[in-house]
């Protein structure tokens, strides 16, 4: 939500002329310009009354420039009046993740009046009005959106490297991982293959052996039928012609019911 906040009393001590406003004036900041990684800045001491000094910086990325400042109990979110030669300018306050810091959006007219003013004066930045000169304003703002437009190009292009590197490391990466897993896969079917040529071999073996067993056992088994048929034969030399028919010509004569009579035994014929 955005606030409104107005400092009655802290505006009127602003606006009114004093010794310490136009000492203020006098003093210049030093304009120094530092880069940084994706920006520039440059350090602004505001002064109160009393001599306190209250730190604040103007950042600029190129493109807008910023008042970052330490506040502990900035809101969340505001529209806060600052003063440029005690004539208010509100822009967008916001606080910072630490919680600690916030940043006020400077709007174009506000940068217009800070490069032609002499003073910049803020009434809630510290427990008392504070106040920076603006000499030399003009120029100073001028670099600073130079040098954060030059800075930020590079780190937008250094940023632009780093992802390009990094999307091609990621896609070496992918197609690496694919290549070895068609090798793996590869491999395990070539390994699926050798083990069922392994498979198809043993058991071809084992078909082999087992005809070999058989053929060798009907070989054994036929040489003993043959071993035994010799070992008869030359025990029984006439043994082949029982295996001859009878001749019936050699049946013998009926028995004599009336006589007991042997007819010869019957012999066979050669």
């Amino acid at each position: 939500m955005i606030k409104v906040l107005l400092f009655g009393v802290a505006a009127a001590s602003i606006s009114a002329p004093s010794a310490w406003a136009a000492a203020s004036r006098a003093e210049a900041p030093a304009w120094i310009i530092v880069p940084g990684e994706d920006s520039c800045r440059t350090e602004l001491e505001f002064t109160a009354p009393s001599g306190a000094i209250s730190p604040a910086a103007l950042i600029s990325n190129g493109e807008a420039v910023d008042l970052v400042f330490t506040k502990p109990d900035a809101p969340e979110r505001a529209f806060l009046p600052i003063r440029v030669d005690r004539k208010a300018f509100a822009n967008l306050v916001l606080r910072q993740a630490d919680s600690k810091s916030a940043t006020m959006q400077l709007s174009s007219e506000t940068l217009a009046a800070l490069k032609k003013g002499a003073a910049l004066q803020i009434g809630w930045l510290a427990d008392e009005p504070v106040q920076v000169g603006l000499a030399g304003s003009d120029q100073a703002l001028a670099d600073l959106r130079t040098c954060g437009a030059q800075v930020a190009d590079r780190y937008r292009a250094q940023q632009a490297a780093q992802r390009e590197a990094q999307a091609r490391a990621d896609a070496e990466t992918r197609a690496q991982a694919i290549a070895d897993e068609q090798l793996a896969a590869a491999r395990a079917q070539k390994a699926a293959a050798e083990a069922e040529t392994q498979r198809n071999t043993a058991e071809a073996e084992r078909l082999r052996a087992a005809a070999d067993a058989e053929r060798q056992r009907a070989q054994a088994e036929a040489e003993r039928v043959r071993a035994r048929q010799q070992a008869q034969a030359e025990s029984y030399p006439y043994a082949r012609v029982r295996d001859y028919p009878e001749d019936p010509r050699d049946a013998y004569y009926p028995p004599d019911p009336y006589t007991r009579y042997d007819p010869p035994t019957s012999y066979r014929r050669w």
